[in-house]
């Protein structure tokens, strides 16, 4: 026996099918992993989940652990320092992308808004259910966060980054209809 039926996007990296296995779909309700994650999956646009999987620890130690009130903090000097940081993506858009996204974060808090409220009240505090077959790369509720999302300032949260982001928190799950995880 091969071991359980998994979906075909973890393939034979024992670093993907444990992120598979133990994290992506699995509902995410702390509002500081939802942010560092949302910020990973930012980093990801255009490259390969793996690439960012093999690298999160270079980034969690470069963002502070994605604690947001020491990367709302960085600077200039930071920016430069984290472009020459050869454990993440060393894309200037995207470093201080993340910095705003921090800041962006704070003002929802110091405003009032819980940032995993204001994401699982999308999908009304439950996991929307996919058809286990078809897996779109973005749909028209991604589309609505993205907009809610860009509203308060965060960049790099386009459609199809925030509904990769949707699948790997568990908001909606599209697991294979043959997945052990579904």
């Amino acid at each position: 026996m091969n071991g359980p039926t998994r979906c075909g996007w973890a393939g034979s990296d024992p670093l993907m099918i444990d992120y598979h296995d133990r994290e992506w779909g699995v509902p995410l309700r702390d509002s500081r992993a939802l942010w560092e994650m949302l910020m990973l999956e930012g980093f990801q646009a255009g490259l390969s989940w793996r690439t960012i999987l093999n690298r999160r620890t270079g980034f969690r130690a470069a963002f502070a652990g994605f604690v947001p009130e020491v990367v709302a903090r960085f600077g200039p000097a930071d920016v430069e320092r984290l472009m020459g940081d050869a454990g993440i993506i060393r894309a200037r858009a995207k470093i201080e992308a993340t910095i705003g996204n921090a800041r962006a974060y704070l003002a929802m808090r110091e405003a009032g808004e819980d940032f995993a409220d204001f994401a699982w009240h999308f999908v009304g505090g439950k996991p929307m259910q996919g058809d286990g077959v078809t897996v779109p790369a973005s749909t028209d509720l991604s589309a609505t966060i993205s907009k809610a999302l860009k509203k308060r300032g965060f960049k790099f949260v386009g459609a199809v980054t925030v509904y990769a982001w949707m699948q790997a928190v568990g908001m909606v799950n599209d697991h294979d209809r043959h997945c052990f995880r579904r």
